[in-house]
Order: structure tokens, then C-alpha cells, then sequence
């Protein structure tokens, strides 16, 4: 803790995301019109792109700890109002609004402040990070939000999370998410912060279903609230566009997602039906909150996991986010790469009944997409299901959590095997989790189970990031699969510099998972497809499993999604949609101009070379996190809201004037200011 002199003496160097694109922007604007070029897609009339992404407020001390990963959650969208009578063409309006958040109100009620209220997680990965330097960065967290219940608070901070990682469509809400906290509804397509959801309810709503939500009561249950900031979700109804859901599932409208905790039994897990528009078999089941998944032993960072149509994968990877760590003299964020990875494999509704897979150590961020392989027993010709196949980012080492910090990956204190080294890399890979039935064991009676992972390997050396894929082929055997690549680093960039995507990558992991099964590679550190990005680039066979869209020299694009053509022919019959900045915009101290702006581009996702469309925003949308598409039916089916969130006003505060008032005031703001 320290007493603000105003702006904090400048790093050496200006923090890599902190700087150009990746600065954040404090300009709001509601719907306002837009020029474009091209032709837009008519099956883009009515529905809303929307892009999550961390924007601190209060950003005044730039030479503080910060992260990628930290920062208020600000939505950035795209809505295409549809033709009028008229017959005039689609218009495009862009809107951008802070996340009403807690924290983003207590922050922007309390001027003084010029660090985040929360740590930074650069704080808590830094292996240089004192025991003391962590200690006082949560205590002054902790003071903050007990100051923030006391007179004279125009917010009090109930819920940590900053809502700045992704958003997502469930039930007639848009939920953005964080792993701090429970989702936040937010209206379409005005962007406005509705409330937060706690699994039946949300605060703001016309119409409250009277059931029990995440967390419950006592001490420590509020950490149940924290969800997985990547939620998988499926519904029973397609639109006839094409555009509206995840997935056809005759059975479900679920919503899926796992709580994370410091205490035992560290994981959590939740199904939350559809009520709006239940399913014939939605209504045979209940919701599922808080149920325990039994294995994992300590606390750990997970931030994405697998669901198949009818099975759930859990991720435990040797990446701890543990505050027991500060006794064991490590980071509260420490990754062991000497440890193994786990992947808990259960029935969607028996968390209880998971099976543990173990592999080599990794990290993975991100899940693309998980199914099952089905086979027809012989005896009662019923369906069952062989194994689970899941595609993921796989990282070698958790360089990116520390060059997002702009921080030097530590060296590990355990020596990692020879055998077990692997070059720096993130690429796309195929787990295959065999469900085999039990067998007699050789030395007992007893049936037991061969967990065995079948394949596991990359399906290509290009560098693979942020996947995503058509809604509706999700959660089964899905030919393609989309996301982002860098050509002249991996996404664990060095220390100083930012991860930015240059090229937009389409996988025909169909074709690469045939071809691996035919002739194997070897397990974990072989790839099927060896190709480089420029090798990929100079091919010219129609055929090619792997396309390639590489921005133009300077321009760099963010997390694509995917909407389909109305009536396609083929799975990747439709448009990707990214948001994309030309950096020839930063001044020659590497800073963005007042004047920067941003584009949205609609790239024909069959053949991956043509920009269909570009729609020209009033100001830049810096490098952010995660999006997502919402069709014309998804904005229209919203449930009602009867309020939103709004600042609160300072009027009513000041109107005391007794001197025992005054005097907490004036003590008051001496507190905030030694907490600034």
C-alpha cells in the first residue's frame, strides 16, 4: 500500500499491454451509424457481433503490475439493423459499454484511486513477488471492499468478478463472464448491464423464478458463485437460419459450467436447464448447482473444460492458483512442469462417477470443441458410448501467463526429463479418451477400469489460438474448427513484446483426424500436418486440410466467430467475423492516435480468401478476449428487464452536515487516498 503522489514513475519500457491496441479505451458511445463497404450478408439483418475484453478504468499508474488478463470488462458490438421499407441496405451501428460491474462502480466512484481495486494477476505469477508485496496487495483489496459497505459509499462491492472475458446466449440472456464471479446480464443491442445472474435469477428482471442459485449461504459458499469464464450450452432449436444455436440437441437446453475454489473440493459443477423454452426432456431435469467433482487436490486455474452431448471433461493441469502457495514460498499462480495432467472424464449429469486421465504436463486455455463415439453394443443393441474425443490449444509451458504480465517465465526447480522436453508451442490437439469397459484384473476378482488415453497429438505445427466453430456442429464430430495464429513467433511471445494475430486459420480436423488414426504420430509430441504458416500459404491445392487468411502487412485481427449462410450447402458454408486494426495508426512512440479506429471485417469462410464486407467503426476496439454472434431471434427472444444498471448519482450523500458526519468523510478520504 502506498499514498498516491498522482502519476507513478514510468517503467523502463512501455508494458506491451498496456501499449498501442492494446491500451484501453475510455470512450462510450451508444448505437451510432456506421459507413461500410462491400456487400453485407443478409443473414446478418438484426443480430449483434459482440467482443468481451479487459479495459481498466482506472489506468492513471502505468508502471503498476498489470495483465492482459486484468482490467473491467468492457463490450464492444456491431448490430445490423435490418432494411427498412424502403428497401435500404443493412445498417451497421457500433456500441461500446463498460460493464457495470462492482468493482467498475466503486472505481469510478472513488477518483483518488489509481490502481485497480483488485490485484494484478502479474502479481500474483511473479516468482519475484515478495510474501510481504502479495500479503499487503490483498489486504488493501480487502480493506477496499469493507470500506466500500460503510457510510458514504455509493456502491458496495458484493461481487469481485470484472466480467471481462467472454459473453454468451442462454435461455433469453446474454451473459458476460468471468472466473471471479457469476455471469452479468447485459441487454442487446444496447449493451447495457442488466444484473447478475446467480443461476435462477437475475437482479433487474420483470419476472424472478423463485429457486435456489449458485454459492448458497455461509463463509465460504461465495465462491461457488465463480464460474468458468467459458460456459458450453446447447439447445434443442435451430433457427431456420441457421444462426441461433450452439447445437441441435433434441434433450437439452442446458447450460453448463464448473466453479473453481481455494477450498476442497476445488471444483464444482452446475447444469442450469432452459425454463424459458424448455425441451420435452428439459423438464424431467432438474438443476444441478454446486454438485463436487472428487479428484482434484488442490486449487487450481482452470479457465475452460469439455462437454459432449453426453459426457463432461475436467481439466486439471499442473497450473495452481492456490493462496497456500505463499507458505510453500511460491507464487499464488505457479505451473509445475514436472507434474502431470489430468483430464476427469464423466457422465454430463454424474460428477461422481468421473474417470481420471493422466498425460504429460501442459497447459490448455482453451477446449475447441468435445464428442462422443458412439458404438452399437452386440449383446443388447443398445448405443453406448467407446470414448470421448476433445480438440484443444495445448501449450508446452505457461510462458503465456507470464508474458501476458510482461514478466520472465520462471525457471522451473525441478530439472524436466530429456525425454519429456518440448519446444516452445501451442498448437491444436486430439485427445481421444478410451471408455472401455471394465475388465477382471489379473490378480483379483475385481472389475477395474483402463483409463487410457488413446491419441494424443497435434494436428498441425501452425501456431493455434482462441478456437471457435460453427454453433451448430458443436458437442459433436464437427469437420471444421476456426481460430487464430501467429507466423513469426508462438503465442507465448518473449518477454517485451504482445501476442497479435496475423492470420486467421480454418482446420479441416476431419480430414487430420483420419489421417493421423491411418498413420500415427507419436504420442504427445507428434503432429500430423508439419507444415509452417508459409508453407501452408504457398500451397495451392483446393483440397488443403488447412486454409490460411493472413492479414495484410501491419493489420492484425482479433478472435474470429463464425455465422452461417441461410440454407448452406456445407458446414463451412458461411462468414467469420473479426474485429481488425491497422497499426500504421500508432505515433512513433508506439501509441495509438487520438484519431485510431478500428474495422470489422466479414471474411467468406469457405474459400478464406475473400473480405466480403468491411464496416468502418467510429473509434479503435483494442486487443481483447473472447465474442460472440447473436442472431435476429436470439435479440428479439430476450426475456424482459423492468431496470439496468446505472452510476449512481452523488446527490443524498453530502446533504448530512453534522460535524460527526463531516469528520467520517474527511477520515474516509484519507483511507482511500493511502489505498489509492
Amino acid at each position: 500500500m502506498h499514498r498516491s503522489s498522482g502519476r507513478k514513475k514510468m517503467r523502463d519500457h512501455a508494458h506491451p499491454y498496456l501499449a498501442g491496441n492494446f491500451a484501453p479505451i475510455h470512450r462510450t458511445q451508444p448505437l451510432v451509424p456506421c459507413s461500410h463497404s462491400g456487400a453485407i450478408p443478409k443473414e446478418l439483418a438484426g443480430g449483434q457481433y459482440v467482443r468481451n475484453g479487459g479495459n481498466p478504468v482506472s489506468n492513471e499508474n502505468l508502471g503498476r503490475d498489470a495483465h492482459w488478463f486484468d482490467g473491467d470488462g468492457m463490450l464492444s458490438g456491431v448490430s445490423f439493423r435490418p432494411p427498412g421499407e424502403k428497401g435500404q441496405d443493412i445498417q451497421p451501428e457500433f456500441v461500446n459499454q463498460y460493464i457495470l460491474t462492482d468493482l467498475y462502480i466503486a472505481t469510478r466512484k472513488s477518483p483518488s484511486l489509481v490502481t485497480p481495486i483488485l490485484p494484478s494477476i502479474a502479481t500474483l505469477v511473479n516468482p519475484m513477488s515478495s510474501l510481504l508485496t502479495i500479503v499487503l496487495r490483498i489486504v488493501r483489496t480487502i480493506l477496499l471492499v469493507v470500506l466500500s459497505h460503510l457510510p458514504g459509499s455509493h456502491q458496495a462491492i458484493k461481487k469481485i468478478s470484472v466480467a471481462n472475458t467472454s459473453i454468451l446466449y442462454h435461455d433469453g440472456r446474454a451473459l458476460a463472464t468471468c472466473e471471479s464471479g457469476p455471469p452479468m446480464r447485459v441487454s442487446l443491442p444496447s449493451l447495457d448491464t442488466v444484473g447478475w445472474f446467480n443461476g435462477s435469477m437475475v437482479e433487474g428482471e420483470v419476472f424472478k423464478e423463485v429457486e435456489p442459485g449458485f454459492g448458497a449461504g455461509g463463509l465460504l459458499n461465495f465462491m461457488r458463485e465463480w464460474t468458468t469464464a467459458h460456459v458450453r450450452y446447447s439447445s434443442s432449436v435451430e433457427s431456420s437460419t441457421d444462426l441461433e444455436q450452439p447445437r441441435v440437441d433434441p434433450k437439452t437446453g442446458e447450460l453448463i459450467l464448473f466453479h473453481s475454489t481455494f477450498v476442497p473440493p476445488y471444483i464444482n459443477y452446475s447444469i442450469v436447464p432452459a425454463t424459458r423454452r424448455p425441451t420435452p426432456d428439459s423438464t424431467s431435469r432438474s438443476r444441478l448447482l454446486g454438485a463436487s467433482v472428487a479428484g482434484v487436490t488442490s486449487a487450481k486455474m482452470m479457465h475452460d473444460f469439455g462437454v459432449s452431448g453426453a459426457h463432461t471433461v475436467i481439466l486439471d493441469l499442473p497450473l495452481s492458483l492456490d493462496p497456500l502457495n505463499l507458505a510453500k514460498n511460491r507464487p499464488v499462480v505457479a505451473y509445475d512442469p514436472t507434474s502431470r495432467s489430468r483430464f476427469g472424464v464423466f457422465p454430463r449429469y454424474e460428477p461422481d462417477s468421473v474417470r481420471w486421465f493422466e498425460t504429460r504436463s501442459c497447459c490448455i486455455f482453451h477446449t475447441a470443441n468435445t464428442w462422443d463415439s458412439l458404438v452399437v453394443n452386440p449383446i443388447t443393441g443398445l448405443e453406448e458410448t467407446a470414448a470421448i474425443n476433445m480438440l484443444a490449444c495445448r501449450l508446452t509451458s505457461a510462458s503465456l501467463v507470464y508474458s501476458a504480465g510482461d514478466l520472465a517465465a520462471p525457471v522451473p526447480l525441478h530439472k524436466v526429463p530429456a525425454d519429456q522436453q518440448e519446444e516452445e508451442q501451442c498448437r491444436l490437439y486430439y485427445y481421444q479418451f478410451s471408455l472401455s469397459p471394465p475388465s477382471a484384473s489379473t490378480t483379483s476378482t475385481a472389475l477395474k477400469y483402463e483409463n487410457v488415453i488413446t491419441h494424443q497429438w497435434a494436428l498441425s505445427a501452425v501456431p493455434f489460438e482462441f478456437p471457435s466453430l460453427r454453433d451448430s456442429a458443436s458437442m459433436s464430430a464437427a469437420k471444421y474448427i476456426y481460430g487464430c495464429s501467429v507466423s513469426d513467433s508462438s503465442f507465448g511471445a518473449a518477454l517485451g513484446r504482445a501476442v497479435k494475430i496475423d492470420s486467421l486459420v480454418k482446420v479441416d480436423v476431419e480430414t487430420l483426424i483420419d489421417r493421423g488414426k491411418r498413420s500415427p504420430p507419436t504420442q504427445i509430441s507428434g503432429c500430423v500436418d508439419t507444415r509452417t504458416v508459409s508453407e501452408v500459404l504457398a500451397s495451392n491445392d483446393p483440397t488443403d486440410p488447412i486454409k490460411i487468411f493472413k492479414m495484410p502487412a501491419g493489420w492484425y485481427a482479433q478472435e474470429p466467430r463464425f455465422v452461417p449462410r441461410a440454407r448452406g450447402v456445407s458446414e463451412d458454408d458461411g462468414w467469420l467475423l473479426s474485429y481488425v486494426f491497422d497499426e500504421s495508426q500508432l505515433g512513433p512512440d508506439g501509441e495509438c492516435k487520438p484519431c485510431a479506429t478500428s474495422e470489422l471485417w466479414i471474411i467468406d469462410a469457405k474459400t478464406m480468401c475473400e473480405v466480403v464486407a468491411k464496416v468502418h467503426l467510429p473509434q479503435r476496439v483494442p486487443y481483447g478476449l473472447h465474442g460472440n454472434w447473436f442472431s435476429e431471434e436470439d435479440v428479439i427472444n430476450q426475456r424482459p428487464i423492468e431496470s439496468v444498471r446505472e452510476l449512481p448519482s452523488t446527490k443524498g450523500l453530502s446533504e448530512d452536515t453534522t460535524p460527526a458526519w463531516k469528520m467520517w468523510i474527511g477520515a474516509r478520504g484519507v483511507m482511500e487516498k493511502y489505498l489509492a
